[in-house]
């Protein structure tokens, strides 16, 4: 008996022993892989470091990384505000082919069939995934499951098992425009509000020169705060094993930079140290600084590309560190993409596009402007200014643009002009340049295909959240749209034949696209005034009689009102009002200056609403409407 339970004990042992050899064994058949952290920052245009602009905060910090790492010269948020710009990163996709492009989410959305969040394929490796800790995303929770082991404010690398590879984002928020919310006075701050030197485009002002010292400050606040994370890795004796990226989620944040789709508002900040024993991975010596055009898109597969995980082919991105990706070809990319839609309650549409040394903007609702009201953009003292200035008449041409209607499109030379002020689209000496740019853009929303040509409120009705699928089914329609947008290109006389034939159509988007096109000839589209007036009136889609009311609003053709106040008084969907509001808004405070009496909307079932249609109900209700 003794000698079978001796026998027993040994055979555990044996087994025991087996089990931990195996596992070693395991373990040293898998490749190592390096460790990279993310250290992610809002708000950051280049032209607020040191190590991008002469004027620009110093951050020794980061200059650092950049000595011992790369800087890359061109990098750019694909929007230029949190969610989309985040949803971009964490997918590797041009969110507005998924519907994940409208700031912030009323109906979130789906990734594509088999694609998942880029660290779920990290996690799926062995490395262990943290993020501490926002993700602003604008995908269904339901698609971060095993994303993260751990996403909170307590999340930290350290708790992973040891010998572990490790993914780790660290979120600073200390330079997110909020922080501009507050007054600080001069003789609080570091840098010397007289020493700086202001976009051209905005006023010079003790007010914008405070601010803009204020955000000197905080970048240098930003700094010390990297410094002790980089700290922590040293002492860990982490820094020989970690790739360690330094980047804003998008530009900003003075007015006129974030959220909109421009060089101030999606040319970003890049660093990324490179550890020596990984150097191998690296196609550019260490201190070296890289030309080649890197987007948002290809974050997400140079991570994996330098992990060793093969990159999902629904991903839109290319790596630019790693395996296969070489310096001479990493310094021909020479193209960005980037796109603005609605922020917060505020709508617009503007496509932006980088070739090389020019920049080309697509406002597809040019009648817009860009100071149309933003609650949260006009808690900032500058924005609230920018805005008193203009009404009394004290700013030069290049300053009250920004409140004025903008051209369809734009072309400007980033080495003449690198904040965008000097329209070259009607200069003959570029035409050619022009049509280029043209063109590329028209094949980038429709190959995409571009799901704002979809009105929002349509999409959310429609799609059920599947914006992939949705994009597909609908990309010839969506083609169709563009074209009839692109209308607006031409001359009056020579896009009149379809505009005729897009008004009569049976589809209600292209009825709708066609009064948008319209609006941007103005008054040039008298000949089509009558037809827009009867689609105004009796319309059977509420979009397409809003804009339609717009048009004869905009042109002085008609009154707008009684229109828009009974497609309001219909309407049941707080996302379908905050749309129509958002023309109302446009007539009230842009060229027209109309006075709608809104009283009686009080009774409408989405007045009481919360979210985005709510801010647009506080604003033109507290007017003493």
């Amino acid at each position: 008996m003794m000698s079978r339970s001796i026998l027993r004990i040994a055979a555990c042992f044996l087994a025991v022993v087996v089990a931990v050899f195996n596992e070693h064994l395991l373990a040293d058949q898998q490749p190592e892989r390096p460790n990279i952290v993310w250290l992610t920052s809002e708000d950051n245009a280049i032209f607020w470091y040191r190590l991008y602009n002469p004027d620009g905060a110093p951050m020794p910090n980061v200059e650092r990384l950049a000595k011992e790492g790369l800087v890359f010269n061109n990098c750019y948020s694909c929007a230029p505000v949190c969610s989309p710009a985040r949803s971009t990163i964490i997918s590797g996709c041009y969110v507005p082919r998924l519907g994940a492009h409208w700031h912030r989410k009323i109906l979130p959305v789906t990734l594509p069939a088999g694609l998942h969040m880029f660290p779920w394929y990290l996690r799926q490796a062995g490395y262990y995934t943290t993020n501490n800790h926002k993700e602003d995303y604008n995908f269904a929770a339901s698609e971060k499951a095993d994303v993260w082991d751990e996403s909170s404010p307590r999340a930290t690398y350290r708790n992973r098992k040891p010998g572990q590879p490790f993914f780790h984002v660290q979120n600073y928020t200390t330079t997110h425009e909020s922080q501009l919310f507050p007054e600080r006075p001069n003789d609080q701050l570091i840098t010397d509000p007289k020493s700086v030197k202001l976009f051209p485009y905005h006023p010079d002002t003790p007010i914008f020169r405070n601010k803009y010292a204020h955000y000197f400050d905080l970048h240098r606040q930003l700094d010390a705060q990297i410094g002790t994370f980089i700290s922590q890795l040293e002492a860990d004796g982490l820094l020989d094993d970690t790739f360690i990226f330094h980047f804003g989620d998008n530009g900003g944040v003075l007015p006129g930079s974030k959220q909109y789709a421009r060089e101030d508002g999606l040319h970003v900040a890049l660093v990324v140290y490179v550890p020596r024993k990984w150097q191998h991975l690296v196609s550019a010596p260490r201190g070296s600084r890289i030309n080649g055009v890197i987007e948002f898109v290809d974050l997400a597969p140079t991570v994996l590309n330098l992990a060793g995980i093969p990159i999902p082919p629904q991903m839109d991105g290319r790596p630019f560190l790693g395996p296969g990706v070489t310096l001479e070809e990493l310094d021909q990319r020479d193209t960005a993409f980037g796109h603005a839609d609605r922020f917060d309650e505020k709508y617009d549409m503007v496509r932006f596009l980088r070739k090389g040394r020019f920049t080309y903007w697509r406002s597809y609702q040019p009648f817009n402007f860009d100071g149309l009201y933003n609650e949260y953009r006009y808690k900032q003292a500058a924005y609230r200014e920018w805005r008193d200035l203009y009404e009394k008449g004290q700013v030069n041409d290049r300053q009250k643009a920004f409140f004025e209607p903008r051209p369809p499109e734009c072309l400007f030379d980033l080495e003449k002009d690198p904040h965008e002020t000097h329209n070259l689209a009607g200069d003959p000496a570029y035409a050619n340049v022009l049509v280029t740019m043209r063109r590329l853009m028209q094949e980038r929303v429709k190959s995409l295909p571009d799901l704002s040509f979809i009105p929002e409120p349509i999409f959310i009705k429609e799609s059920g959240g599947d914006g992939f699928g949705y994009a597909s089914k609908h990309k010839a329609r969506i083609a169709r749209l563009v074209d009839i947008a692109d209308l607006q290109l031409l001359p009056f006389e020579e896009a009149y034949p379809s505009l005729q034939q897009a008004l009569a159509s049976d589809d209600p988007l292209e009825r709708y696209w066609g009064i948008i096109t319209c609006s941007a000839f103005g008054k040039k589209a008298m000949p089509l005034a009558e037809k827009i007036r009867r689609l105004a009136e009796s319309d059977e889609c509420p979009f397409v009689r809003t804009r339609a009311a717009e048009f004869l609003g905009l042109t002085g053709l008609g009154d707008p009102g009684p229109i828009l106040i009974d497609v309001l008084k219909k309407i049941d969907d707080p996302a379908g009002a905050n749309l129509i509001l958002n023309t109302v808004v446009l007539l009230r405070d842009g060229a027209p200056r109309l006075q709608i009496d809104l009283s009686p909307l009080r009774d409408a079932s989405w007045f009481t609403a919360s979210g985005e249609v709510s801010r647009r109900v506080n604003y033109l209700f507290g007017q003493g409407q």
